[in-house]
């Protein structure tokens, strides 16, 4: 098997290219949980309710091109500046490359096995339901620590 280059060592984020970007993308969906932010202290917490354009099982979103656009709290990371990635999940590879460390062992990059993410529980599959589920109203229930895990 031949090795792929590993541009995410010797590049930064505002370099890469599009297909570079998108394959950064472990595909663990936790960045398309519902948060909430302690507006005193600014934390930010996961809940295990997904964003409703989330398939769950397949951790992808279902209208990607136009997520923004149909939900308005979606972030485009790219829109974002890298000091502002802090509420990503530790283990999410837009954050470790903007960090200057390298991608989890699991990673599909690393791999080739674009399964392991989820066979290592870095992914939501299994773990997240729907908005259509969950009472919007009272996220505070469905707050998750294993996000960052």
């Amino acid at each position: 098997m031949k090795r792929k280059k590993a541009f995410w060592r010797e590049k930064r984020l505002v370099e890469l290219s599009d297909s570079e970007w998108e394959s950064l993308c472990d595909g663990c969906a936790k960045c398309c949980l519902n948060k909430l932010e302690d507006e005193d202290t600014g934390d930010i917490y996961y809940t295990r309710v997904a964003c409703q354009l989330m398939d769950i099982k397949r951790c992808q979103c279902t209208d990607y091109a136009n997520r923004c656009e149909r939900v308005p709290d979606c972030i485009d990371l790219r829109q974002l500046p890298q000091d502002q990635y802090g509420w990503l999940p530790s283990t999410c590879a837009y954050r470790l490359v903007a960090e200057g460390k390298d991608l989890p062992h699991w990673h599909p990059l690393k791999t080739d096995q674009p399964q392991l993410v989820h066979k290592a529980s870095a992914s939501v599959r299994g773990r997240a339901i729907p908005e259509s589920r969950a009472d919007m109203d009272d996220l505070e229930r469905y707050i998750v620590t294993w996000v960052h895990s």
